[in-house]
């Protein structure tokens, strides 16, 4: 241990936290960091508050009562099933969080009661923070965690800190009126988590907020095989008659059947005349020469000529504008201003920050005493003084960075939801602002699909018999929202369409990207770079459910080892709330969705920083904690 470690005496705590997290949490390999910034947890990470030398009973207790809660959602919730009963509405996915986490921390107290207290005095210390004590009213208190506090309280029957007692009371007797039947079924669910998520979407349906939930998977599950089920007992009963229909006539009448052989061998005789006629004009053919035959279809991916797709008859690659008339993209726009009012200060400042120091590098530097070039004014002295003094000249040094695009791809699946895409449509805005200033160009692109469970291509494969392993089974949408040569001022409102209900639904990362990397190459600039901006990995029910479960996920990584082999494209990646750095070998990931701003700014400012060695430490960006 290093001398700094070994006075520091908050550090054998940390220590026996972080190795007590990874037990609790099941996970050996679980990074477990310490940090300022907000608590988080990603695929692999965990995030702690930092817990200074002076190891302050409330620092201790809310690292603890963290820890404890972060792990137990490690050890009890899977993503995969989240996803599959996720609504799709903000509201609705607010209370099925919310109800889940409690899940996760009531099973944990159950069967570690120690945590119980611990992540008592992290849910008061959260709700002091939040001002959740001085709350008189419910509609000023927030349903969602009302909720997750009574599940919390109701399986555990433990008492919550005042504050946040005061909220679930506010709600109590709202949620147990409009829920009180379905609340009887909680002790059951508990510990399955597809059960607990069905019994959350009918107590969401209780509360009114039934037409966020989206499709049931449940019942489209029944309704998968139940068709597959007509389709079997349609085709048996045709092909029993015919056969039963062949063998009654042969009985019936043998001379007929002796007919029919006979024409069955007269028919064999001419296919094989055929067969002979079409080897015989093969030979005709000039030596050297093959007979034409159509060539195979190229592959879907350049990346990996093994992804397929079943149908791409109802993919899009559209124009935001073409999405909503011009009167709701400024209504979109003005809503998406309004949201983020509060955060327009601090993003402005990183703006202007960004746009100094790319214009410090912008500043004319030049070449003196050349033989050729401008007149050098500064040094006519010497000539004044010695005539036999010949002229200077000097040239103007060339800026690295003006011949530069940069693409941003912005993850528009449901899981983006609320205040993350909100954050990257404002930050895409505010980027495109300050690098157009700066002369450098910029693209803003999105991507989804058009449908969430598969859309009309799932229909196609429905009704083709539901053949094996069919590939992509979606239908893509990718949105150009501001095109590389488009003044900023010309597609401003299209980023509200970001904000409208119903656009973010399934993400398709690999194919994203490598449509990104295809308008990329296509581009005159000297230098490319490309953003990604997303929330975590690939994922569409309707491919996976029908195809290997790491399909997506791997065409993905194929893309990435293309793109990063090619070395046309500067890649990099900022993950919101997710680990992406397991996909991308430049990425960070942020915990928060308020630190997107500094994290793109950071990132750019880094990118084109004229200094190597400031370079060198963006292009081997650390794992983000």
């Amino acid at each position: 241990m290093s001398k700094s470690q070994s006075d520091n005496p908050a550090e054998p705590f940390k220590k026996a936290l972080a190795e007590a997290t990874r037990v609790m949490a099941d996970d050996p390999d679980l990074v477990v960091s310490y940090s300022v910034d907000p608590p988080g947890l990603a695929t692999d990470t965990v995030r702690l508050p930092q817990v200074s030398r002076r190891m302050t009973r409330d620092e201790v207790l809310l690292a603890r009562g963290t820890a404890d809660a972060l792990a137990l959602r490690h050890r009890y919730h899977d993503p995969a099933t989240a996803a599959r009963y996720a609504p799709t509405g903000a509201m609705a996915r607010d209370l099925m969080d919310a109800m889940e986490s409690a899940r996760c921390e009531a099973v944990g107290a159950r069967d570690m009661p120690g945590t119980a207290g611990n992540i008592d005095a992290k849910i008061g210390n959260d709700a002091r923070r939040k001002g959740y004590g001085e709350i008189r009213e419910a509609s000023d208190a927030p349903l969602a965690t009302a909720a997750g506090y009574l599940i919390r309280h109701l399986a555990t029957g433990r008492d919550l800190p005042p504050e946040a007692a005061n909220v679930m009371e506010l709600w109590r007797g709202y949620i147990e009126d409009r829920c009180g039947g379905t609340l009887e079924d909680l002790e059951v669910v508990m510990k399955d988590q597809s059960a607990f998520a069905r019994f959350a979407r009918r107590m969401i349906d209780d509360l009114g907020y039934g037409d966020q939930l989206g499709d049931d998977p449940d019942e489209m599950d029944d309704e998968g095989e139940d068709e597959g089920a007509e389709d079997q007992q349609e085709e048996s009963p045709e092909s029993t008659g015919e056969d039963d229909s062949q063998e009654d006539d042969a009985e019936a009448s043998p001379e007929r059947s002796q007919e029919q052989q006979q024409d069955a061998a007269q028919a064999q005789v001419d296919m094989d005349d055929s067969a002979d006629m079409e080897e015989a004009e093969e030979q005709e053919l000039p030596e050297g020469e093959a007979p034409l035959e159509p060539p195979p279809p190229p592959a879907h991916s350049e990346a990996d000529p093994a992804y397929t797709v079943f149908s791409t008859a109802y993919d899009e690659e559209i124009e935001a504008q073409d999405l909503a008339e011009p009167q709701e993209l400024e209504r979109l726009r003005a809503y998406l201003d309004q949201q983020l009012e509060p955060l327009k200060g601090a993003v402005s400042r990183l703006a202007n920050k960004l746009q100094r120091r790319l214009q410090a590098q912008q500043n004319r530097s030049w070449d003196f005493d050349r033989e050729e070039g401008i007149l050098d004014a500064g040094r006519l002295a010497r000539v004044v003084a010695n005539p036999t003094t010949p002229l200077s000249f000097k040239i103007e040094k060339d800026t690295e960075f003006r011949d530069t695009v940069v693409t941003l791809l912005l993850d528009n699946s449901g899981s983006m939801r609320g205040r993350p895409i909100s954050i990257a449509a404002i930050c895409a805005d505010v980027l495109a602002r300050t690098l157009e200033r700066c002369g450098v160009k910029v693209e803003i692109l999105g991507f989804t699909t058009r449908a969430w469970k598969g859309g009309r291509a799932r229909e196609d494969w429905l009704g083709a018999g539901r053949p094996q392993q069919p590939g992509r089974l979606n239908d893509l949408r990718h949105i150009v929202y501001k095109p590389a040569d488009a003044p900023w001022r010309r597609v401003r409102d299209n980023l509200g369409l970001m904000m409208k209900e119903g656009l973010l639904k399934e993400n398709i990362d690999g194919e994203a990207l490598e449509w990104a990397h295809r308008r990329m190459i296509g581009r005159p600039e000297a230098r490319k770079i490309l953003m990604v901006i997303s929330d975590g990995a690939p994922v569409d029910d309707s491919t996976l459910s029908v195809n290997p479960a790491n399909y997506l996920e791997k065409h993905l990584r194929d893309v990435i080892a293309m793109v990063e082999r090619r070395k046309a494209v500067e890649l990099l990646a900022i993950g919101i709330g997710h680990d992406v750095t397991r996909y991308y070998e430049r990425a960070v990931t942020i915990t928060d969705a308020e630190q997107l701003a500094g994290a793109i700014t950071e990132q750019l400012a880094g990118l084109f920083d004229s200094d190597p060695r400031a370079r060198a430490r963006v292009m081997g960006m650390k794992r983000a904690s």
